[in-house]
């Protein structure tokens, strides 16, 4: 993905969620302290000057009632390299290596992975490339889809609601409901690869 299309991309996430802030009749301060960011930040997302990680991405996401998976979907504009399911007559989708909606892991270190939406348009689910650098813990995600993650290479270590820790190499899968509390870090020396499929 080039820069450009990053760009645009991080632009096109900032102007969904002015939307859907605006559908609310919501004010930045008030969207800004539900999801426990600054309005500044949140002024600068949506004008497309800074990038949301995934992490920011998901409080925002939940305090306008949706989830980052839709926030990502909805921001795929028809001038995204990926081409919207709904849009292809025989019901089939291509998004290349290059291609498809890419988020930072966290906002303040790029190098601590990303994920990369492998899906535009609804679908019945959403698969996402992840990779995952970071070797400690971030805050726990919880989400009312359930999960399916699949180790291609690395090796992460899954915490699941503080109760339980699993460790997958590469070809290892872990499955889990939804509304689970999970977080995940890599475990070797090297970053992992990981395909990450959400129920839609």
């Amino acid at each position: 993905m080039t820069q450009s299309t990053t760009d645009q991309a991080h632009k096109a996430v900032g102007a969904e969620i002015r939307r859907a802030r605006l559908a609310q009749g919501r004010t930045l301060k008030t969207l800004a302290a539900d999801a426990g960011i600054s309005h500044p930040f949140l002024s600068q997302l949506e004008r497309g000057l800074a990038r949301p990680s995934m992490a920011t991405l998901d409080r925002i996401a939940k305090a306008l009632g949706t989830t980052q998976v839709n926030l990502m979907l909805a921001a795929q504009t028809p001038a995204s390299p990926a081409t919207h399911v709904g849009d292809v007559p025989d019901g089939v989708q291509v998004v290349r290596a290059d291609e498809g909606l890419v988020i930072p892991q966290t906002s303040e270190h790029e190098h601590e992975g990303f994920s990369r939406l492998l899906v535009a348009g609804a679908a019945a689910f959403y698969p996402q490339e992840q990779v995952i650098s970071r070797t400690e813990f971030d805050n726990f995600y919880r989400h009312e889809q359930d999960e399916w993650v699949h180790v291609i290479s690395g090796s992460i270590q899954i915490d699941l609601g503080g109760e339980r820790t699993v460790e997958l190499h590469a070809g290892d899968s872990l499955y889990y409901r939804g509304g689970i509390p999970h977080r995940w870090r890599a475990s070797g020396d090297r970053p992992a690869r990981l395909i990450v499929v959400q129920a839609g």
